[in-house]
């Protein structure tokens, strides 16, 4: 039976299409490389300073209260975060200008209550928050480019050289998609790199988190998400 998000009226959105129908075969060795040499690319300068005007807007006690909302977009979704975690700070973290418009952080990072908007490079400012300490309470990272081709493997994060940095920051990782694919891969490679049974489970959701949420739902389109309970710090094999 459609799911009853299928009636909305507004813009539907095309299934992921894809000649991969199942986990890179590759993936395995991609993660070895990985885990064997660190990423060691700069840091953009405009990301560093980013880091840093979030830094400045965190209040005392608030660094092991943090949770993170990567590829926010417009920030709908950190705030409805923001409302259900009122003891956390919620930091929204996006690389378009156009996006963050919508809730004015295209300029320059901006706190409102207990969420923060920054504009930012996501692979820099993971590095950046590990380098500092962080270690997160919650880690959101919500319908993020699947990169169908197959042949664009390591652009997906879960195959991206950022992404033992990103399992170091700990805390309940969620991911959610519309392609099971890109589920099953996150899954299993949360799973190589720190030995946790981690297995995609299918959403069904009551209110939609963002935009996009909302508009796969209207499209009908099947969602999972990957949760990862990685505590203090992931450690990552």
């Amino acid at each position: 039976m459609p799911h009853a998000y299928s009636t909305l009226t507004g813009p539907r959105s095309a299934s992921v299409r894809s000649g991969q129908a199942q986990p890179h075969e590759r993936l395995p060795e991609v993660l070895a490389r990985h885990r064997e040499a660190p990423w060691r690319a700069p840091v953009p300068g405009h990301t560093a300073a980013a880091f840093e005007q979030v830094c400045r807007l965190l209040r005392a006690g608030e660094s092991d209260r943090l949770v993170l909302d990567s590829g926010c977009g417009s920030g709908v979704s950190s705030r409805l975060f923001g409302e259900q975690l009122p003891g956390h700070v919620v930091i929204g973290i996006d690389r378009s200008a156009a996006r963050l418009q919508r809730c004015g952080a295209h300029a320059s990072a901006r706190r409102q209550g207990n969420c923060i908007w920054v504009r930012a490079e996501l692979a820099a400012f993971w590095r950046l928050a590990g380098r500092a300490g962080w270690r997160l309470r919650r880690h959101y990272l919500l319908y993020p480019n699947p990169w169908p081709k197959a042949r664009h493997l390591r652009r997906r994060w879960h195959a991206h050289p950022v992404f033992p940095d990103l399992l170091r920051l700990g805390g309940r990782l969620e991911m959610r998609c519309n392609w099971r694919v890109y589920a099953d891969e996150f899954a299993a490679a949360v799973g190589l790199l720190t030995g946790l049974p981690i297995q995609p489970e299918r959403l069904c959701i009551d209110r939609p988190c963002s935009p996009h949420e909302r508009k796969y739902l209207a499209s009908g389109h099947a969602l999972y998400a990957v949760v990862a309970e990685l505590g203090g710090a992931a450690a990552v094999a």
